[in-house]
């Protein structure tokens, strides 16, 4: 097999039995899509080559967390040269912020963002205090619009998201168009700040100038120092649960799920990207164990990949929000009830595109599952 065909990275797999950080060598062939591990340390193959289909060449960058065989894999260093050369070169991170006045378009700009090739590895929805807001902006502090961009920045929530993409910083500045909305919408109308701007400041997103600010910035509002960064937004008040599952985050779904719930009327009060571990999983599934013939299923689904969690508010919404999901077959959803989002973006009773809570009495619970539990 020629050297092109094979890619090599290192990754690093917790092991919660042993309380172990365990190193492999994990070998990828894009011929066939199959997958090859080595145990680091033990110097012995761990996994046979073995044709793995939830994987793509495009889920392999550093950084990025891979599930497989219910193993979560975090990729931490190219294992040769020539991965390093091909895969490597052009994958740059940076931040991409939704503004205070954008909010409410979210989803239209989260599908903008994956439409255009990007990657979106970590999102989180957040209340910046005064303080925090000046330390992010700290570079402007002595220019004159500083306080007035402080003000709007803590003047409601924003969203957070890490953007992954062949040369993401300049890519996503270019996607977002000049800093004037005004000056944006006659040069480049197609841009995000054109579509949905207001003006200089109110200019609906943000994104960083350099490799050097990407890193400052992502580190801000997502510390890898296991600090918290910016609290997330949950209310833990007449609210209920949706997750928006991980088949659906990797098909791409997210912007079109978001804008589907808000059409509705709901309100999205809190939002984060989870990576779920097993016991997680288990956990949180626990009431459907013995009750739902699919529960392995279900719990093998919520632990393949990234998913969205979403506090979800309005009045008598655990309810509401429930019958708008529609039923957990997606095909009697599509018979019964076209316009739910079940009907709309599942695609089996497993891969049904949303979790949203049963029953009234666990909303809130589940909500700080994901908020209080899993965010800490």
């Amino acid at each position: 097999m020629s050297e092109e065909d094979r890619y090599v990275f290192i990754a690093e797999w917790y092991d919660p039995n042993a309380a172990l950080q365990r190193r492999y060598q994990l070998l990828y062939y894009s011929k066939d899509g199959s997958v090859e591990m080595y145990d680091v340390k033990n110097h012995r193959v761990f996994l046979r080559r073995t044709k793995y289909d939830g994987l793509q060449k495009e889920d392999l960058f550093i950084g990025n967390k891979i599930n497989i065989f219910s193993r979560l894999l975090h990729l931490v260093d190219y294992g040769d040269q020539y991965t390093s050369r091909e895969v490597g070169s052009k994958k740059e991170k940076t931040l991409a912020l939704i503004k205070p006045d954008a909010i409410k378009k979210m989803g239209s700009i989260i599908e903008t963002i994956l439409d255009s090739g990007f990657i979106i590895t970590k999102t989180k929805m957040v209340l910046l205090t005064r303080e925090e807001a000046m330390d992010f902006y700290s570079e402007h502090h002595t220019k004159s619009f500083f306080s007035d961009l402080v003000g709007f920045m803590i003047s409601g929530p924003i969203v957070a998201i890490e953007v992954v993409g062949d040369d993401a910083i300049s890519s996503w500045r270019k996607l977002l168009g000049p800093t004037n909305s005004s000056i944006a919408r006659s040069e480049l109308p197609e841009s995000i700040r054109a579509k949905f701007g207001t003006d200089g400041t109110k200019n609906a997103a943000h994104g960083s100038d350099s490799v050097a600010s990407a890193a400052r910035e992502l580190e801000f509002f997502f510390p890898s120092s296991g600090g918290r960064g910016p609290r997330n937004t949950a209310t833990f008040t007449e609210c209920s649960c949706c997750i928006i599952k991980p088949h659906a985050v990797s098909e791409g779904l997210t912007g079109k799920i978001i804008n589907g719930i808000l059409d509705a009327g709901f309100e999205i009060s809190a939002m984060q990207m989870f990576t779920m571990e097993k016991a997680n999983a288990e956990e949180f599934y626990e009431i459907y164990k013995g009750v739902a013939a699919e529960y392995s299923d279900m719990l093998v689904e919520l632990c393949s990949g990234p998913c969205l969690a979403l506090e979800i508010r309005g009045t008598d919404v655990p309810k509401r929000f429930r019958e708008f999901c529609g039923p957990a077959d997606p095909e009697i959803a599509r018979h019964l009830r076209p316009k739910t989002l079940r009907a709309r973006f599942g695609k089996n009773k497993i891969k049904n595109a949303v979790h949203c809570t049963d029953l009234p009495e666990d909303a809130v619970l589940e909500v700080q599952y994901f908020f209080k539990i899993l965010d800490s």
